[in-house]
Order: structure tokens, then C-alpha cells, then sequence
């Protein structure tokens, strides 16, 4: 028995030891994990202090890149599959009530002329929406050659530990460099456009129940803007109240679920739109805006001017971004399903074909 309790008792010493042990060691590493977090504050506020040109977004972005780069490494890779399953579910979804639901008061209640005119138009954005989405999510951005010999750089990459070519910079989802690098590219512009007349249009043609051609423009107007309202909030006064089937059910909030998706996306990627048709205007993607805005400043002090060297002029910028070359472009590359490539390689930034006069230099005085 005396055995037995020794042998006991010094099993429960020898655990009470392991757990005062574990104890320790967490201990140990909540202190060693406090002495990195203030190491890293040290080291981050004396690099910003240390910097002459810091401001206000110098300051936000250092701030923001541990937490940033640690969502994009645990989070943002599976953005890309719950986008495009969430974009293909939400557009069949409108699609089928257009057929279901709307189409079929359009054949009652037009006339042949509009009926026609919608038949046409509506097939036709559908198509331009498809085919662009399409390529958008298998088209190559674009990288730098794995041969980086003749490579010129104009800086080096902190995750690629390689040289840059101009307007390069890394994109942390495909965990490369990419060409050229922004979130608006020719075929995703003309997907937001298209999409946001596609938003629009049931919005706007089918809100009110009398026939287009009854509808003046003020009219129209003011019923696109009151209609998601009586929708919504339209109430019943008769006693007792009206008896709906199944279908006039489904009908109506089918119509209150087009409303309310094709307003709410026409609002957001309406003021996306516009946002990127700026940048594309000034001929700069949106990472060079907080580039060239640095240097503008800059270039102030010294009494100098700053001349973006990719803009060729408001038109021009636009011509070159949608590969119009010949006026016949506007309806083949624009207004048709195109798949030509943009101008240039990436990696060397000529003049274009359809630019025929020079820019001015990079620097003025």
C-alpha cells in the first residue's frame, strides 16, 4: 500500500512539474511576442520619421501593409472563386426574370417598333456582358519574361526579388509581377459599362406600366424615381384585402428583387466607372495617380511642372486604351465583340499608330 501511495504521489508531482513547465513556456511566449510587436513599432516609427517626403498616405500605408499583406496571404485567394460564382449566380438570376417575368409584358403592352428595339438592344448588352466577363476571367494580365538578362528595371521588387519594367508592380493575389498593373483594363471597362447599362435598362424602361411611346422625358424621369417606392410601400385599402395567386406573388417580388440589385449595382459600379474613365482620361492607372501626385509636389517646390510621360491627350488616351487605330474600330472593337490585344508589349512604351502628334517633354520649366 505504501508503495502504491509513493508511486501516486509522485506521478502528481511530476504532472503538477509539466503543467508549472507549460505555464512557463506560454508566459515566455506572450513576453517574446510583446518584445517583436514593440521592436516592430520602434523600427516603423523611426523609418517614418526618417523619411524627408513622408505625409499622410506614406503614413497609412505603412501602417495598414502588416494587416494588408496578412489578409491577402489568408483570405483574398478564394475572392476570385466567390466573385465570379456570385456574379454568374446574381446576372442568371436577373436574366431569367427579364424572360420570365418582363419579356412577356413587353410582347403585350409595346408596340412592334419598340418591341423590336428591345429585343435587339437587350440580346445584344447580353451578349457583350457574356463575352466580356468571359474574357476578363481567363485572360493573362500580363507578366515580365522569366529571361531577365535584357530585362530594363526601373526598380526592384520586394517579393520577387527581381527587376521591374515600367508602370510594373506585383499583384499579391496572382503572388507575381503583372504588366502595366491597375484594377481597370480595356476588357473590364467595357464589362462595367456594359453592365451598367444593363442595370439601367430594366430599371428605367420597364418601371412604368404604360407603353413607351405614352411616356414623356420628364415623366420618365420622375417615375423611374418614385416607382421603387410605390413597389416597396404600395398598400391595399380594400375590405376585405385582394386574394394574390402563387404567380402574382412570385411576379411581384421577383420585380421588387430587380429593383432593388439593379439599382443598388448601378450606383456602385456607376461610380467605379466613372473613377476609372477619369484615370483614363489623365492617361495613368491608380497606383501611378499617388505616384504622379508625390512628384507633382515635388516638382512644385523647385519650380517646376510635371508632365505625365503615358498621357497623349484626352482623346488620344481614350483611342489607345480601346485599340481604336482606324475610325471602322469604333464599331468592330467597340460596339462588337473583340478580342484584339492592347497597344504595345508591356515592357517598351512607343508611340502608338493612332497618337500622330508628340507629347511634350516629361519636365518643364
Amino acid at each position: 500500500m505504501r508503495s502504491r501511495q509513493r508511486m501516486f504521489s509522485a506521478v502528481m508531482r511530476l504532472l503538477l512539474k509539466c503543467l508549472r513547465l507549460g505555464r512557463r513556456r506560454r508566459r515566455f511566449k506572450l513576453v517574446r511576442q510583446a518584445e517583436q510587436l514593440w521592436h516592430y513599432g520602434h523600427l516603423c516609427l523611426r523609418s517614418l520619421l526618417y523619411n524627408s517626403f513622408t505625409n499622410g498616405d506614406v503614413v497609412l500605408d505603412s501602417l495598414f501593409e502588416p494587416p494588408v499583406y496578412w489578409l491577402v496571404d489568408h483570405v483574398t485567394r478564394w475572392f476570385g472563386v466567390v466573385f465570379v460564382a456570385l456574379v454568374i449566380g446574381l446576372t442568371s438570376s436577373i436574366v431569367a426574370i427579364v424572360y420570365i417575368c418582363l419579356l412577356p409584358l413587353i410582347l403585350q403592352t409595346y408596340t412592334p417598333a419598340w418591341i423590336c428595339w428591345h429585343l435587339a438592344y437587350g440580346h445584344w448588352n447580353l451578349i457583350m456582358i457574356v463575352f466580356h466577363y468571359y474574357m476578363a476571367i481567363t485572360t493573362s494580365p500580363g507578366h515580365p519574361p522569366q529571361a531577365k538578362d535584357d530585362l530594363t528595371g526601373v526598380s526592384i521588387c520586394r517579393k520577387c526579388i527581381a527587376p521591374k519594367p515600367a508602370r510594373t508592380h506585383h499583384c499579391s493575389i496572382c503572388n507575381r509581377c503583372v504588366l502595366k498593373m491597375d484594377h481597370h483594363c480595356r476588357i473590364l471597362l467595357q464589362l462595367s459599362l456594359q453592365n451598367e447599362a444593363g442595370q439601367a435598362w430594366p430599371c428605367s424602361d420597364f418601371a412604368s406600366p404604360l407603353p413607351s411611346p405614352a411616356r414623356s422625358p420628364a415623366a420618365l424621369v420622375l417615375w423611374v424615381v418614385i416607382s421603387p417606392a410605390l413597389v416597396l410601400f404600395q398598400t391595399y385599402y380594400q375590405t376585405p384585402p385582394p386574394t394574390f395567386s402563387f404567380r402574382q406573388r412570385a411576379f411581384h417580388k421577383s420585380v421588387v428583387y430587380l429593383w432593388v440589385l439593379c439599382s443598388s449595382v448601378a450606383l456602385a459600379l456607376g461610380a467605379l466607372t466613372l473613377w476609372h474613365a477619369a484615370l483614363i482620361t489623365r492617361g495613368e492607372t491608380s497606383i501611378e495617380r499617388h505616384i504622379n501626385k508625390k512628384e507633382k509636389q515635388r516638382l512644385q517646390k523647385k519650380g517646376k511642372v510635371f508632365r505625365n510621360p503615358y498621357s497623349y491627350g484626352s482623346w488620344d488616351n481614350w483611342k489607345v486604351f480601346l485599340g481604336v487605330d482606324v475610325p471602322r474600330h469604333w464599331l468592330t472593337r467597340v460596339l462588337l465583340p473583340s478580342p484584339h490585344l492592347p497597344h504595345g508589349t508591356g515592357l517598351s512604351w512607343d508611340l502608338p499608330h493612332c497618337v500622330v502628334e508628340q507629347r511634350a517633354p516629361l519636365l518643364a520649366i
